[in-house]
């Protein structure tokens, strides 16, 4: 899998990870943290899907494959996979793109899938809540 996939159907977000994200001995950001992520892209595709920011419904599943570190460069990534009339199945990945060990010196140099999950948001529009 690589990072840097994007269109349309499709929702981005890069950043840096903060000291203040940090929890945990080492400068390891909780898992929290990704899904905090996850939710940020799936309000970007409520948007894009529905006019306004929806809700998740649920997540079907959500792994946690590599540590994250205050420092850490991490690149999140979510497509629709699926459309029903007010729903979406989406598909989320967070790749670590550049990463630092508990010192703060360069430790990865590759993208490193850190997290993925698959989660089902609603949709809709002001306009639909209206008509209700």
């Amino acid at each position: 899998m690589e990072p840097r996939s994007f269109d349309n159907d499709e929702a981005l977000i890069r950043l840096r990870l903060a000291p203040s994200d940090a929890r945990y001995a080492g400068n390891l950001v909780p898992g929290s943290k990704a899904m905090e992520i996850f939710a940020d892209l799936e309000t970007e595709l409520a948007l894009k899907e529905g006019g306004d920011e929806g809700l998740c419904a649920a997540y079907e599943s959500v792994e946690f494959l590599a540590p994250l570190r205050a420092g850490d460069y991490v690149e999140g990534i979510a497509r629709v996979v699926h459309r029903g009339r007010r729903s979406r199945k989406i598909e989320a990945r967070i790749f670590k793109v550049i990463g630092v060990d508990e010192r703060g010196v360069l430790a990865v140099k590759e993208p490193v899938l850190a997290a993925t999950a698959v989660a089902t948001i609603v949709v809709g529009t002001s306009a639909d809540a209206e008509d209700a």
